[in-house]
């Protein structure tokens, strides 16, 4: 199992509620699952900038990640993610 951390700063909840409705499907087209989402979060250790909305997700191998994040089915899927606010995606393997 590979994960990816994802980090968006919310601007936009209504983007965020349409993309939190078809998360899901796409994530699992790919074999991808959310385990842990949550809008609070604290830095243990360092200092990073401002954070928001985080969650850790599963994947069976990093090519199956790839191909999540650069799947053109789910474009619009992933414009509603970047249309909530800023997004960031950092694969963990």
């Amino acid at each position: 199992m590979v994960y990816a951390y994802a980090n968006i700063i919310v601007t936009a909840p209504e983007s965020l509620a349409a993309y939190k409705e078809k998360a899901a499907d796409a994530l699992s087209k790919h074999g991808g699952r959310v385990l842990q989402a949550t809008p609070n979060q604290t830095v243990l250790e360092g200092s990073r900038g401002e954070t928001g909305l985080g969650a850790i997700l599963e994947f069976e191998t990093a090519d199956a990640a790839k191909a999540w994040i650069n799947d053109p089915d789910l474009s619009g899927i992933h414009a509603l993610r970047r249309g909530a606010g800023s997004s960031t995606i950092t694969l963990m393997a």
